[in-house]
């Protein structure tokens, strides 16, 4: 719809492969000379990472890459936006990432993104929390190869004393879903992000906005990540609040 609003000859348009056929499937498509690039969903976001010609430094820590752009030459170059968009949607909040410390709770697709572009920002700190310590050590490592000057660990989910608490869990999904991390050690000055979309304001959000903590809502993280895509594929860029007008009138 966006294109549309704004005459530019282009559409997404949405396909289905089996995991199996996935690498040739994508390399087939390249072949294809109207092709700009490719927005990537699960499962193949991790595959992707293995079969561009070049990636950005946030798919070497993430470990995934969700969009892939056909350069002139033909060359694939391989980025991952879910923590752009949500780096984005800090900043458009007010957030200042320049000293800040940081809690990612949950370290898999989407919290390894958001730890990589929050490193990108400059923040001064990343301290990563899940129930399955392994992936966390290694998110670590690589965040330490690629920011020397980041301090980084992996300890328990306490949210006490950080300037941006991050759930990167599925918690919230569902209605009897615990909380990620106990809300009552928040401060009121600390930022709380959201990866759920299920509902804009999840158990989390609410119990942190009564304590009076800026947020940034699953939500927020979509429609920056779209600009993102735009200036990534060469079309301009576009406002998040125009993008949620059209999707309103088109959906």
């Amino acid at each position: 719809p966006w294109f549309e609003q704004r005459g530019i000859d282009a559409v997404v348009m949405p396909m289905g492969v089996q995991s199996e056929d996935y690498p040739a499937v994508l390399k087939s498509l390249f072949k294809l000379t109207n092709l700009r690039g490719v927005l990537v969903t699960m499962p193949h976001k991790v595959t992707s990472a293995g079969l561009v010609d070049e990636c950005t430094t946030t798919v070497k820590i993430a470990g995934s890459c969700n969009a892939i752009l056909k350069r002139p030459d033909g060359t694939l170059c391989g980025d991952m936006f879910d923590g752009t968009g949500f780096a984005r949607g800090l900043r458009h909040k007010g957030f200042a990432f320049g000293g800040a410390k940081c809690l990612v709770v949950g370290t898999g697709g989407v919290g390894s993104a958001i730890a990589a572009s929050l490193a990108a920002e400059g923040v001064a700190s990343i301290s990563l929390c899940d129930i399955d310590r392994v992936p966390a050590e290694g998110l670590a490592t690589r965040l330490r190869n690629h920011y020397p000057r980041l301090a980084v660990d992996v300890r328990g989910s306490d949210p006490a004393g950080y300037d941006l608490v991050v759930n990167a869990t599925p918690l919230g999904m569902k209605p009897d879903d615990p909380l990620p991390f106990d809300v009552t050690r928040l401060a009121p000055a600390t930022f709380v992000g959201e990866v759920v979309m299920k509902e804009e304001i999840t158990p989390m959000l609410r119990a942190a906005q009564d304590r009076g903590c800026p947020f940034v809502v699953g939500t927020d993280m979509l429609f920056e990540m779209i600009p993102a895509y735009l200036e990534f594929f060469g079309f301009g860029t576009a406002a998040p609040e125009e993008l949620r007008a059209v999707a309103r009138v088109a959906y």
